[in-house]
């Protein structure tokens, strides 16, 4: 049973309503669920230090030569294609240390800018707008969404799009082996109606053209 202590828990880090409610204690770990966006948070007091998801980071294998790392990507760069005539302009944000999916879309026609608070932590990146924006399995890692999503919002041109790649949390009953909550720099789980949710705050339109990927438009301005 899921016990409603909103009233004295902060707003959620993804919408920020305060329909927090306890999901799950594991491994000593609270998982909090909002009755609102959906979204399932590990609690503040359990995030990792920056210490612990550099080293995590380092054990990750984005060899932009790997053929199966490419045929994973391929799911997210194909129905992102189908919006983006090239050549257009677009930020790759948390692209690792391995920038494959930026050199696909250089292959595509497009110019690729690169952005990660890690690895490439340039921050002139963020000082200009895009035609488009990747996030491929970096929204999870976010311990601030909706601070994130708004920097998207400043970041991307009138009719831009952002293109989310994460595995969506649908299984409550599997949270606990679920290997994707077991990486402990994962601290943020979406679902379908999570997204819905923060386009809707935006003033986004979004689809869902592919398990696990959400691509979210920017509106056009009225000339």
């Amino acid at each position: 049973m899921q016990h409603d202590f909103s009233d004295g828990l902060p707003p959620c880090r993804v919408c920020e309503e305060r329909q927090l409610a306890l999901f799950a204690v594991i491994d000593l770990k609270t998982y909090w669920r909002c009755a609102h966006c959906q979204a399932t948070l590990l609690a503040d007091t359990h995030l990792p230090t920056p210490s612990e998801e550099i080293a995590r980071y380092s054990q990750h294998n984005n060899d932009p030569h790997d053929s199966r790392y490419l045929d994973f990507l391929r799911r997210f760069v194909d129905p992102l294609m189908v919006e983006l005539p090239a050549p257009q302009v677009g930020l790759d944000y948390g692209c690792g240390p391995g920038p494959a999916l930026a050199q696909m879309l250089t292959e595509e026609g497009h110019e690729m800018h690169l952005y990660d608070p890690i690895f490439h932590a340039d921050a002139s990146e963020l000082e200009r707008q895009y035609d488009f924006i990747t996030c491929t399995e970096t929204v999870e890692h976010f311990h601030q969404p909706r601070a994130e999503f708004r920097k998207f919002n400043k970041l991307l041109l009138s009719g831009g799009w952002l293109g989310v790649m994460t595995n969506f949390q649908t299984d409550d009953a599997q949270f606990a082996q679920w290997h994707y909550r077991r990486d402990p720099t994962h601290v943020t789980f979406y679902r379908e109606a999570t997204f819905t949710c923060i386009a809707a705050d935006l003033g986004w339109h979004c689809k869902f053209p592919a398990r696990n990927i959400v691509l979210m438009r920017k509106p056009r301005e009225a000339r």
